[in-house]
């Protein structure tokens, strides 16, 4: 895939590497108390927004105090997932010695199995993000999004399939995790006996899942069981497409890149902070939206940085995107509506053959290298592919 950014060569690379770790570093050395106290807030108001959503769905009597009731439930929900789980997963409060936040012992509000998704996704998808054959999580599977990925006839089913997987996204994550345990043991190593037991512990988190949200709470309820039902499917369906789109808008927006594995043979750390930038989106909003992503809206920072505390995701946003302006590196951030457009604008594109996929995708845009004459100071752009030169 074509790179809308500048090529830089080895020791430019080696820079903007070292101008990244030292942000990195300057960031972590400030974490403490502000940041143990904003997890303790979610905390809060996850668990808050749940007993007045699960109570209002219980106890209504008419349809407004119902809709009240499924939408408290779903933020809840989406706390859980997104600013409580995923990010007290990946170690970012492992320092507070509190069980609440510790990665090794949190388990989320989904079916998906917390061990299983932290190998899945913290190791194998943070290590080899975008690198085709290496990241699972990368069209998780199915969905074509590159030309160096051969297209199929099924691959004509990929916008439908992908509206299935929007409104069922907890259970592909879970389907997902012991798929990729079981196919990265050496195949020698394979046995009937060891696939059983992935999707053992999968079916297990599905058993105690559906207990509590269609069995237990429902009982509770009595005569409103079906009610219950209904309001915890709203809650679950509304939680599973929020977090398909900031997912899918963090990882394959129409300029993010995807890699090979020989991309990545000799890779040091400084060429890894730069596959994490190109492979990466990030979504504009406000701070209130910055939560209820889970602060994914920075996707590239939290690429780069994966165990800083997420809320930091703000602080080194602007500074991350100048040490790019200054190497010529695409920043890809927008709204979330022109985002998440571009992202199935390469859905669709990529469901059909090359010929139709190319046309579709339009013209990659390419990086133009600024150029000051020496005699009137003027500024040109010249295409390091053609040499082409445009005057401003």
């Amino acid at each position: 895939m074509k790179t809308i950014s500048k090529k830089l060569n080895k020791e430019e690379i080696e820079n903007f590497g070292k101008e990244v770790e030292e942000l990195r570093t300057e960031i972590m050395a400030k974490v403490g108390k502000e940041d143990a106290d904003h997890i303790k807030r979610i905390y809060k108001a996850y668990r808050y927004t749940e007993v007045l959503g699960r109570g209002l769905i219980h106890f209504s009597f008419e349809p407004i105090s119902f809709v009240c009731g499924t939408l408290l439930l779903s933020a809840s929900k989406i706390l859980n997932n997104m600013e409580l789980g995923h990010n007290v997963m990946h170690g970012q409060y492992d320092w507070m010695n509190d069980s609440r936040f510790n990665s090794r012992t949190f388990e989320w509000d989904i079916v998906s199995d917390s061990k299983q998704w932290k190998f899945y996704h913290n190791y194998m998808h943070h290590t080899y993000t975008n690198v085709l054959g290496k990241d699972h999580d990368y069209g998780y599977n199915f969905t074509r999004l590159t030309e160096d990925q051969k297209w199929k006839p099924a691959h004509l089913t990929q916008p439908f399939t992908n509206l299935f997987l929007a409104m069922n996204f907890q259970w592909g994550v879970g389907a997902h995790g012991y798929r990729v345990e079981y196919m990265e043991i050496p195949k020698k190593q394979r046995k009937k006996r060891s696939l059983k037991d992935y999707k053992a512990v999968f079916f297990k988190k599905i058993e105690l899942q559906m207990v509590k949200d269609y069995l237990f709470f429902p009982l509770l309820a009595g005569l409103n069981f079906p009610k219950v039902v209904l309001g915890n499917l709203i809650a679950n369906l509304i939680r599973n497409l929020w977090t398909y789109a900031v997912i899918f808008c963090g990882h394959f927006t129409e300029n993010a890149e995807s890699f090979s594995v020989e991309d990545i043979q000799g890779e040091t750390k400084a060429q890894w902070y730069l596959r994490q930038l190109k492979g990466s989106s990030n979504l504009d909003g406000s701070n209130f939206f910055y939560t209820m992503t889970g602060h994914l809206s920075h996707q590239i920072e939290h690429h780069m940085f994966p165990d800083m505390p997420a809320k930091r995701y703000r602080e080194a946003a602007p500074r991350l995107k100048a040490i790019c302006a200054k190497y010529g590196q695409n920043y890809n951030t927008g709204s979330f509506v022109k985002q998440f457009a571009s992202v199935w604008k390469r859905i669709i594109a990529y469901s059909l053959p090359d010929t139709y996929a190319g046309k579709l995708m339009g013209t990659k845009k390419i990086y133009l290298e600024p150029q000051v004459s020496l005699v009137d100071n003027a500024i040109s752009f010249v295409n390091p592919e053609t040499k082409e030169i445009s005057a401003v």
